[in-house]
């Protein structure tokens, strides 16, 4: 129980670590937030967890190919708030955006035969 409230904890700091750091700098908070930090501490604790350096290695493999549908929330969400868009609107439609091109992903991969 502890390790798990560990992992939890070590996350938590870093995540609003960026928030806080953002709230004075957006160019630190960005880069803070641009370091895969949810994706390294996700392999650390999985390969902590597992000792399968395998199962690690398609785990990033995983991620690579998933991060591409996920640059379509960074890319709509601020041509719509430079549109004028409320914020609330513009987070929910990059975030459909998003979730359709995670589907389209999928569909790619599945047709290309990748399996993990």
């Amino acid at each position: 129980m502890f390790y798990y409230a560990l992992k939890t904890t070590i996350t938590l700091i870093l995540i609003v670590a960026a928030a806080e750091i953002a709230k004075r700098s957006t160019l630190m908070g960005g880069i803070v937030a641009s370091i895969p930090i949810v994706s390294v501490l996700a392999m650390v604790w999985f390969y902590v967890d597992t000792q399968d350096t395998e199962r690690v290695a398609m785990f990033a493999k995983s991620i690579l190919w998933l991060i591409l549908p996920s640059l379509s929330l960074f890319i709509s969400l601020p041509i719509l708030l430079n549109q004028g868009f409320n914020f609330w609107i513009s987070l929910a439609s990059s975030l459909i955006l998003m979730f359709g091109c995670y589907l389209g992903m999928f569909y790619v991969l599945g047709h290309a035969g990748y399996d993990s």
